[in-house]
């Protein structure tokens, strides 16, 4: 599937029937610290950029998004009878319904099932990790964890990524092997952490082990939001859907 500017279409596996896309800055309406195409509409934007730009993105991509209202928490929703609500994934097994959330700096995890009949996507900064947001939407499946695959997409990488100790003993309570997911930071006290690994551990804890993606850093890629970065900015939007 061709997409326009330079929207990324992820690298993974993934039945024939799935499609997938990752909006980048490119291609929209909007002015100032959010041009150009920004589809996030809580952020300040003008609202009407904000309207135009998602819907050219339904027009290009031939399906219908499901817009949540995302508050870093670990509701799943159904994407056909819940649009609009407050959850920070989605799920659906309905055609042309693409299950869709919005990013700037925190990791989208698009999720399908290897028969192509099933598809999710994730919002899950380090807060959602932490709270089980990918668990959360494995146990929506009707398929077992081992028949799905997971694509990581892009967030901010541990070169950026600064916390604070209690991030770091957030996952390590849960997971020891999180660990392996922080180095220490040049400030005392501080710790880089890995989104990307952590993500990699909880889905394998929860026996999702075809992972896939992890490899762009929205800090560093000035194609992508970032809050981290530009603090006043737009939302770029990691979508998936069945044909």
């Amino acid at each position: 599937m061709p997409l326009p500017f330079d929207w990324l279409a992820p690298d993974w596996p993934a039945p024939s029937n799935v499609k997938s896309c990752v909006t980048t800055v490119s291609g929209g309406l909007s002015q100032g610290p959010y041009a150009s195409f920004n589809l996030g509409d809580h952020v300040g934007d003008d609202k009407m950029a904000v309207a135009h730009n998602r819907q050219f993105l339904a027009q290009q991509l031939h399906c219908q998004p499901t817009w949540l209202e995302q508050v870093h928490g670990t509701a799943v929703a159904d994407a056909v009878t819940h649009m609009r609500c407050t959850a920070d994934a989605s799920i659906t097994q309905q055609k042309g319904i693409a299950c869709c959330v919005m990013t700037a700096d925190c990791l989208p995890v698009l999720f399908c099932d290897q028969q192509g009949t099933q598809v999710a996507a994730a919002h899950a900064g380090w807060r959602g990790l932490a709270g089980g947001m990918l668990e959360q939407t494995v146990k929506q499946f009707t398929t077992a964890p081992d028949q799905l695959m997971a694509w990581l997409g892009p967030a901010i990488s541990q070169a950026a990524f600064e916390v604070g100790l209690q991030v770091r003993d957030a996952f390590m309570s849960q997971h020891l092997e999180a660990e392996q997911a922080f180095v220490p930071s040049v400030n005392q006290g501080k710790w880089m952490a890995d989104l990307y690994q952590l993500a990699r551990i909880r889905l394998a804890s929860c026996g999702v082990h075809q992972v896939y993606g992890g490899g762009e850093c929205t800090y560093y890629d000035q194609r992508f939001y970032s809050y981290r970065r530009n603090s006043v900015t737009g939302r770029f939007a990691s979508l998936i859907w069945l044909d």
